[in-house]
């Protein structure tokens, strides 16, 4: 039952150990890093951004994926903290001098140095090819080397002569511990910026309310600043208003009759009739002492007559 066929097992096929460790390859690694495009994996080519974490983007890809809006989206690890394009920063970067270029490998038949890099630090003249650390500036987006900032020490940029704090000083590409530094310093940024916009709101309501309560109801100052009220024989107020010409330096008086309707505009229906009972009987009472003046004239004229 087995092991009749002349073989031999040795051991390594009997026994099996722990496996080992696969190690990556750094150069590859830090290729694959500075070389090319965290989201879509193509080579880096200018507009280059890089996020508030400090890896490095294509503008193309970054701007594809936010406008991508589509359910069957594959959620991208190394973009999924970028929200807007407002959450990543053009950088200014330096070209190499030494830097020949991708023109002399495309047939495949020369020599690849991986150690020339295409942009180089403006201050010191470092290679950005990840055998050193750089960092960005936030407010202006320049890229300079970590030796630079350390050995020329200013709180205004080299290149551009912008201000800057050490909390806009983002390293590119760092290591774990770089990367938990910089999420954390993203989310207070976030949270405090969303703090700032509810206030804006709040007050812009708050002063919308009051131009809207102030308009609705004037003092009296405003009510009766260079105004007149009459009062007329039929109970209706009239409003004078006095105004002075500017251009010509004489005051000048324009009165202006605004009907103002009185409080007892509104007449119920007893009272109405009641004065109209009251001017028939005053109609009556006149149309009768005529009538008895008339007589009167009358009995005179006659007794005259008799006598």
């Amino acid at each position: 039952m087995g092991c009749d066929g002349g073989t031999i097992p040795k051991r390594h096929e009997l026994v099996k150990g722990p496996r080992k460790v696969e190690k990556v390859d750094k150069v590859a690694e830090l290729v694959a890093r500075w070389f090319y495009c965290a989201l879509s994996q193509e080579k880096l080519r200018r507009p280059i951004v890089a996020c508030e974490l400090g890896r490095l983007y294509n503008k193309d890809a970054i701007i594809e994926f936010l406008l991508d809006k589509s359910p069957d989206k594959t959620p991208m690890e190394s973009a999924s903290h970028i929200k807007s394009i407002k959450n990543v920063t053009e950088l200014n970067l330096v070209d190499n001098p030494a830097w020949s270029g991708d023109k002399e490998s495309i047939k495949g038949d020369k020599y690849d140095d991986l150690q020339s890099a295409r942009f180089i630090c403006p201050v010191v003249g470092l290679e950005m090819n990840g055998r050193h650390r750089f960092c960005f500036l936030r407010n202006c987006g320049c890229v300079f080397s970590e030796r630079a900032l350390k050995e020329i020490k200013s709180e205004v940029c080299h290149k551009c002569g912008v201000p800057f704090q050490e909390e806009d000083v983002i390293i590119l590409n760092g290591n774990k511990e770089d990367v938990e530094v910089l999420k954390k310093r993203m989310e207070d940024r976030r949270l405090k910026s969303k703090l700032e916009k509810k206030s804006k709101k709040c007050k812009s309501a708050g002063s919308a309310s009051q131009q809207e309560t102030t308009e609705d109801s004037p003092g009296p100052s405003k009510a009766t600043n260079g105004k007149d009220f009459i009062n007329s024989s039929s109970g209706e107020k009239r409003q004078i208003i006095f105004t002075k010409s500017s251009e010509n330096g004489n005051s000048s008086v324009s009165a202006k009759a605004n009907k103002a309707p009185s409080a007892t505009t509104k007449r119920p229906i007893a009272d109405s009739e009641e004065k109209s009972e009251a001017y028939k009987s005053i109609f009556t009472t006149h149309s009768s002492a005529k009538r008895s003046k008339e007589e009167c004239s009358n009995w005179v004229t006659h007794t005259a007559y008799y006598f």
